[in-house]
């Protein structure tokens, strides 16, 4: 069960190298104790744009069974994903991707603050685990489409 506050980051665009990675998504969902609900806020790359553009923020309600239902199927598959090591040394899940997660009982993140620099990591995931960090990337996807 996830807890009742967190914080989730995506950011689409994570592979860099010698200049940093341009992404082309940054979503973040976060939940207070203090609230029932989700608060999503977006930035995006327009059809070309060289900037990031801020959507307006959404909410989702968070006691909405399947709300609270995807939001504990992402806590307990990063719970089990291994990160790349260095941090930021590889895209290990291949998926020019990140997924950051914060809560009392689970710190996670894969792709480094800064995105990858092209190096190489000394942990590599299963194809499972694989297949795992995909499905985490459609939850979130889900929660962000989900809000109003």
């Amino acid at each position: 069960m996830a807890p009742s506050e967190y914080f989730i980051r995506l950011q689409r665009g994570i592979q860099g190298g010698f200049a940093p990675p341009t992404p082309d998504a940054i979503y973040t969902i976060n939940k207070l104790s203090t609230n029932t609900y989700l608060l999503i806020h977006g930035n995006v790359r327009q059809g070309g744009s060289p900037n990031l553009e801020e959507i307006a923020p959404k909410s989702l309600e968070s006691s909405q069974t399947d709300t609270e239902d995807l939001v504990n199927e992402l806590h307990d598959i990063l719970k089990t994903l291994p990160t790349e090591l260095p941090p930021g040394s590889e895209d290990i899940y291949a998926l020019n991707t990140s997924i950051a997660w914060g809560s009392d009982d689970l710190e996670w993140n894969n792709g480094g603050p800064e995105g990858c620099g092209g190096g190489t990591s000394s942990v590599q995931p299963t194809p499972e685990e694989k297949s795992k960090f995909e499905r985490a990337v459609e939850i979130v996807d889900a929660l962000v489409k989900k809000a109003a």
